[in-house]
């Protein structure tokens, strides 16, 4: 039963990091031609969401580690090791891609269009990399066995 609740956990929380982005790719749309008295909103919904995907990362970080240790795989399964790599890769992007970028939305001489560009591809980049990492848990290919 605690194996089952872990895996449950571990899907909720992948639902959680992965989610709200989608909602992002509709959110600029409306970056693009906000009145600076509801961009701050618009700007807000991105930072929530990125601290939504920090915070529910720790639960995925956490329960995975718990299936690992409790279930029949071990950390030298190539698709825990290709999961890690991606993991490894996404938070460190994760660190460095939003918050430079909502910061500059604040300066007076910011180009819109352009951070509002730079957004579009941090988030397709962010989900891809968050999107591999599923794959490689749901498919769990046998890469090098």
């Amino acid at each position: 039963m605690l194996y089952k609740t872990l895996i449950y956990l571990h899907v909720i929380s992948v639902v959680a990091s992965i989610g709200p982005f989608f909602l992002l790719l509709v959110t600029m749309k409306k970056l693009r031609t906000a009145s600076p008295a509801i961009l701050p909103s618009y700007l807000d919904t991105f930072r929530y969401t990125v601290q939504l995907s920090k915070h529910s990362g720790h639960v995925l970080v956490g329960t995975g580690i718990l299936l690992v240790l409790l279930g029949p795989w071990t950390w030298t399964t190539p698709w825990i090791i290709m999961t890690l790599v991606i993991m490894f890769c996404s938070l460190f992007f994760l660190a460095r891609a939003f918050s430079p970028t909502l910061r500059k939305f604040g300066e007076v001489d910011a180009d819109r269009e352009k951070l509002v560009g730079k957004l579009h591809r941090t988030v397709w980049t962010y989900l891809i990399l968050l999107l591999a990492m599923l794959w490689f848990m749901v498919v769990k290919p046998g890469m090098w066995m």
